[in-house]
Formats: structure tokens, sequence, C-alpha cells
């Protein structure tokens, strides 16, 4: 089976992105694709480093007024002539073999809609790799980010997913703008009886956030995001959600032991200690760098911190009748 695919990717004031994603395109083993670069209201437009890969594969630039990265990938669904939409965030480097591993997969594994994982290129800054770290460890979002054989309930993610023009035309594509939009989807995929799953090998290399305050605000709007999903899907809200709240409440609990039960501060300090040792060997054994070991504590730190905080924020709000999104 050879599938054609389109290639949706919504950009907002990042043209050095875009440019590193296309080109990453055009190195594609499999050619039988189109790609619809969606300008999502920048005030810096992409459309002149667009022009330049017009005479590599198909490709149609469109320029609409912001809405989110929801209504910007239905706007290119609309538009797209793929038996198959391609998902990606606009940060997104893929590998040369990435779309043939994908049609591969869809022809054996007959998916309606997959995701697949994510990973830090070579040349990422040190920043980069640790952020990833931080996003697909052990000892932080427990490795179940597609770092391992996802089970029936694996929900894809917009920064690597796709799904079959059957499933739009069913689902209507992003609900939200924004917020949890793709986990939105993903539940609203299965409710509909698709065949939703993990290509474990259709990984792309993802930059994520640049500097430590952006990731902050990301992860936090995760955490925030959750409520939402449970506002609209009772039932989806697991324990697992919890458990980054619980790390934040954890360390303010055991830090202020040192204050009124100074007895048991030293086991909570070492408890923490090890945690961050253990992030420590993890990382830098995993990038041979010392730096990323010691820069992934940071971000693991960040990435638990800000979704636990973003969390314990949306449900304060919804205990106090607050309107979540």
């Amino acid at each position: 089976m050879s599938l054609f695919f389109s290639v949706v990717v919504p950009v907002y004031n990042r043209p050095q992105e875009i440019q590193e994603f296309l080109e990453s395109v055009k190195n594609q083993d499999y050619r039988d694709f189109e790609v619809l670069v969606i300008e999502d209201g920048s005030s810096v437009d992409c459309k002149a480093i667009v022009e330049r890969y017009e005479p590599h594969f198909q490709l149609q630039y469109f320029y609409k007024p912001n809405s989110g990265q929801g209504p910007s990938r239905n706007f290119g669904f609309e538009r797209a002539r793929g038996d198959y939409f391609l998902v990606f965030d606009s940060d997104v480097i893929l590998p040369p073999n990435y779309l043939a591993l994908v049609n591969a997969a869809l022809a054996k594994e007959g998916l309606d809609a997959f995701g697949g994982p994510d990973a830090a290129h070579p040349d990422f800054d040190d920043l980069q790799k640790a952020t990833t770290y931080a996003m697909t460890s052990l000892f932080t979002t427990g490795g179940i980010r597609g770092g391992k054989k996802a089970d029936a309930k694996f929900q894809p993610r917009s920064f690597n997913m796709g799904l079959s023009r059957a499933v739009w035309e069913k689902t209507g594509g992003f609900q939200l703008e924004r917020l949890s939009e793709d986990i939105d989807l993903s539940i609203r995929m299965r409710a509909a009886g698709f065949k939703v799953g993990l290509i474990p090998e259709a990984w792309v290399y993802h930059k994520r956030r640049t500097s430590l305050k952006q990731f902050f605000r990301q992860v936090f709007a995760f955490g925030h995001g959750r409520w939402i999903l449970s506002a609209l899907h009772p039932g989806q809200l697991k324990a697992i959600h919890f458990m980054p709240a619980c790390f934040v409440l954890g360390l303010l609990f055991s830090f202020s032991t040192y204050f009124w039960w100074p007895e048991v501060f030293p086991f909570f300090l070492v408890c923490i200690l090890m945690w961050y040792l253990a992030i420590f060997i993890d990382a830098g054994r995993h990038y041979r760098s010392v730096k990323v070991g010691a820069l992934s504590m940071i971000t693991s730190t960040v990435q638990l911190g800000g979704y636990g905080l973003g969390f314990i924020r949306g449900g304060f709000r919804k205990i106090l009748g607050r309107k979540i999104y």
C-alpha cells in the first residue's frame, strides 16, 4: 500500500524552525506527499522561506488570523488532498526514513490514527537535550510518552501524530484551540471506534522550548489542561495525573520539616538527593555529558513542578466554580 500523505504544520513567529522542518521533509526517502504550512497570524512570517522549497515537493502556504494550533490544523485538513493527514509542531525535524516507516507500519497495522515518540538530535544544544530528557524520562513522566510499546490507552500527541481522512470527517478534527487539543482528539477518536496506536519506530527530533521560562509555561499549561479534559471527558482524570502535584506538595512538606520536625528532615533530604542523583547519572550517561546530566536535574524539576502547579491551579479554579477554559 502506498498512501498519499498531507503534512500539516501550523507555525507562529518561528521562520527558522519551519526552515529546518522543511529541509528534513525535502530529504525524505518516501516522496508521495504534500505539505501545507499554516501561518497562524504571525507578525514575522515564513512565506519567503517556504517559497524556497516549492521546487522540491508539493507545497501550499496559507496565512490566516491567529486562532491557535487546533483551528489552524483543521484549516489545513480542509484544504488537504491526502488519504492520510500527518500533524507536526514547527519545532520538529524528521529523520529521512520517517514517511517510509509510517507508510509501512500503517499498511501492516491498519491504524486509523497513530502517534510516535520524540528524541533529541545530536546537534541540539544541552538545554534542549535536558528538556527532552525531562519529558521522556522514567524519573519524571514514567517513560510513557511513546518510549515503549503503548497499550490500548495510548494517546497520540500533536508534535508527531497522524489520522486518516475518515477520522477527520467523522470527528471534525480538533475541537480545542490550544490546551490539550491533541489529547481531546485522541479520546474522541477512540470513542468513535477508530483503531489508534503507537508506531515506536516513527520518532522525530523535537526541539521543544528553548528556555526554562518557556518550558515552564508549556508544562504549566499541560497541568491546567488536565482539568479541561476532565470537564469534557468525565472519567479521564487518573491517579497518575495527580503525581506532579504530589511532587510539588511533597517538596514543600519535606523542606518545611526543617523548621517543625528537624529529626525527620535528613530522611526527606536524602530521598530528594537520591532522586536528583539518579537523574544526573541517567541523563549524563544517556547523552554522555556531565553538563546535560546537571541541566536535566533542573529541567526535571521544572517539568514536574510546572505541571504540578498548573494542575493545582486548575483544581482550585474548578473547586471555586471558576471558568477552566
